[in-house]
């Protein structure tokens, strides 16, 4: 092990003797450093490291039965209980799973990093796939639950543990590019035509790629305020109550440059934790940093089906943090009572 990294694993375990309960994540940024430069420290402890046969090894975690998927970004963590069934690999943008429970959209570039974990949560171990960008950000996790295969957990590790199991382990930096043209530089009249004309919701991206727009620039420039209308961020409070209240399911979007997770169907039990706003579900958990929302827009984009509406939730670098839409599926029309539900919040 080199001086550097020895040094990092001395440091971390002063800091977690000084608050035994302070998570990896804000170690690491206490630290300066990122999650995965701290999670190698342990390799040949608690952690291996795996291969990079990501579309194999995700092909197989079905085996591994009932497990939590984890996908976060900086304000907002979900978490969803569920199997991974239904791999498709198939397309070169985007990897899905697509099913009832666990429903993601898979941006393997991005994916670079791959860990398993067994560490003591109090008395009791606690397993997880853990895979990381080239920042070493953590992109997604994979926790077993009581009701996991343990053995298949094991057995997976042992087939797809690399090589190369040294303790450093090299990160490097994304560019980020937060230059927005000037609006009077953008064919204003165009785009807003083309919102109008959009018939599916996945074309938005393109519409905006095409114009040369970030997100929040283009719901300034919609086309009026029924296409987009910023709205404050306690609305989001109001529509999960009321969600909760009339037992709507609803669709609830957490991603990062790596991966999309969703979330379909009702929530129940909401509840603030200090600055955090909270669903507490059996099977599914969201966490909200609400101090870290800068904007909330209502979104409404037409499709073949009918009108599509969002709530669309921003960081102030103009990041989405989550989005939320009434339950839907191509070719069947937006819930009325997801409209019943945003229409009053603005």
């Amino acid at each position: 092990m080199n001086k550097e990294t020895l040094t990092l694993k001395e440091r971390w375990a002063e800091l977690k003797q000084q608050n035994p309960h302070l998570r990896i994540r804000n170690a690491a940024t206490e630290l300066n450093v990122s999650e995965a430069e701290l999670l190698a420290t342990q390799i040949g402890e608690t952690v291996t490291r795996l291969n990079t046969n990501l579309v194999e090894l995700l092909s197989e975690i079905e085996q591994l039965g009932k497990v939590m998927a984890l996908t976060r970004n900086n304000e907002c963590v979900h978490e969803r209980k569920g199997v991974y069934s239904n791999p498709d690999f198939s397309s070169p943008h985007a990897g899905l799973f697509v099913n009832p429970d666990i429903d993601l959209r898979i941006f393997l570039s991005h994916w670079t990093k791959a860990y398993a974990v067994v560490e003591m949560a109090g008395d009791k171990e606690r397993k997880s796939l853990q895979f990381f960008g080239k920042d070493g950000e953590a992109i997604h996790k994979i926790y077993l639950t009581p009701q996991s295969d343990d053995s298949a957990f094991d057995a997976l590790v042992k087939k797809y543990r690399s090589d190369n199991q040294d303790s450093h382990e090299p990160t490097e930096a994304y560019q980020v590019n937060l230059d927005e043209k000037l609006d009077e530089e953008i064919d204003v009249k165009t785009f807003q035509q083309e919102w109008k004309e959009l018939k599916d919701t996945h074309n938005f991206f393109s519409l905006l790629k095409k114009h040369h727009l970030t997100r929040t620039q283009a719901l300034r420039l919609a086309p009026d305020e029924f296409h987009a209308k910023q709205i404050s961020k306690e609305s989001i409070i109001t529509m999960l109550e009321k969600a909760a209240e009339m037992q709507t399911p609803i669709m609830v979007f957490v991603g990062n440059r790596g991966n999309i997770q969703i979330h379909t169907g009702e929530v129940k039990r909401l509840m603030w934790h200090q600055n955090w706003y909270n669903v507490l579900d059996p099977d599914f958990n969201m966490h909200l940093d609400m101090d870290k929302i800068a904007q909330t827009w209502i979104v409404r984009k037409p499709t073949e089906d009918g009108i599509v509406t969002a709530i669309e939730v921003f960081n102030e670098m103009g990041e989405i943090i989550v989005q939320f839409f009434g339950k839907r599926k191509p070719g069947i029309p937006e819930l009325q009572a997801w409209r019943d539900i945003v229409e009053p919040l603005s």
